[in-house]
């Protein structure tokens, strides 16, 4: 078994609106959002993910951090881990995206990757007064937009003319430092996304979900076109719980989910459209945490979890952008007494 990457999701929300844990700060600010990643970064995590939104999806008079100056100030503020920004193509111009992306790039020695998201909460967008494409012409969108973004990224001088872009002798400068570009993630769990990701990306970003459903999904993913040499890995979200005894574990659950029943919804509900399969799917499970959480199974003891871990590397699974609450307590729990854990499994196998 290979050793899996360990990343943390940045809490752009703060802790305003979803669990309301009485010892986790409700602060969506930067200083928070780098104190946790270089704790991260000290406890041997080697990715982070920071989530793209102009307003909180769930209560815009609450707070909400910006994506990507807080990536450029966080490349500075490291020094190992990857830094990846989210980024929803209809709020960038590919142009300005890639030489932003650029600067990142040389800031973090090439540390830097994006997450791209075609975006699914309306209202953002709507009060921006953006068009809100539907479901398939978004993802239409993304991958010339993404096109344009690999075509910049490679230093050569461009020439494009598609739907939604036209660029004409243009090349930016410097090339980037990761090669041959700095890696793209991308989830969803549409075909549309699906597709995109095995045709462009380099990494597939999962929901957390069962082991057999996660075992389906990168099945599904698979047999479609990879127009791209390098295969597709895959990444998955998770929230963890982890104690010495499923017992003490099952208990924390019990506990978390009853502060999620206190979390209204119901801004970020009318945000969505009908056609976002991401929320449908994850309505079929009672979980803690976002992006499916808990829906994944990492949370028992600490060998429990390790070996849930394992099973998910042993089919596909390269990456973890884990979720923990309170953050800073449990993501050291975490690198104590999972992550060795893991790796003593990993030698056995």
């Amino acid at each position: 078994m290979s050793q899996p990457r360990y990343g943390i999701w940045i809490p752009v929300y703060g802790n305003c609106g979803a669990m309301n844990h009485p010892h986790e700060p409700c602060e969506a600010s930067y200083k928070r959002a780098k104190h946790l990643v270089q704790l991260a970064e000290a406890y041997g995590f080697t990715t982070t993910l920071i989530a793209e939104h102009i307003i909180n999806p769930r209560n815009q008079e609450l707070d909400q951090l910006e994506t990507w100056t807080t990536a450029a100030a966080l490349a500075e503020a490291t020094q190992s881990i990857e830094i990846i920004a989210a980024i929803k193509p209809l709020l960038f111009h590919p142009v300005v995206l890639a030489k932003m992306a650029l600067n990142i790039d040389a800031i973090s020695n090439g540390r830097f990757a994006i997450n791209l998201v075609s975006a699914w909460f309306i209202p953002e967008l709507q009060k921006s007064g953006i068009a809100f494409l539907p479901h398939d012409e978004r993802y239409r969108y993304s991958q010339e937009w993404l096109q344009v973004v690999k075509a910049l990224w490679s230093g050569e001088r461009v020439n494009f003319q598609g739907d939604s872009f036209y660029i004409t002798d243009l090349c930016l400068r410097p090339r980037p430092v990761a090669q041959p570009h700095p890696r793209v993630y991308l989830g969803g769990e549409s075909d549309a996304a699906k597709n995109l990701a095995m045709q462009a990306a380099d990494v597939f970003f999962l929901n957390g979900r069962p082991l057999e459903v996660v075992r389906e999904t990168i099945a599904d993913v698979r047999k479609r076109e990879r127009q791209k040499s390098k295969p597709l890995q895959f990444a998955m979200s998770a929230f963890v719980i982890a104690r010495p005894t499923d017992t003490e574990a099952q208990a924390e659950y019990e506990y978390l989910l009853e502060l999620t029943k206190k979390d209204d919804r119901t801004e970020l509900l009318k945000g969505v459209e009908p056609e976002v399969v991401m929320f449908k799917n994850m309505a079929k499970y009672v979980s803690v945490g976002s992006n499916g959480g808990t829906a994944a199974g990492l949370v028992g003891s600490y060998d429990t979890v390790a070996a849930r871990i394992a099973d998910f590397v042993e089919v596909g699974i390269d990456t973890f952008m884990l979720q923990f609450q309170p953050f800073a307590p449990e993501m050291k729990r975490f690198s104590e007494e999972v992550m060795p854990r893991v790796r003593s499994l990993a030698l056995v196998a």
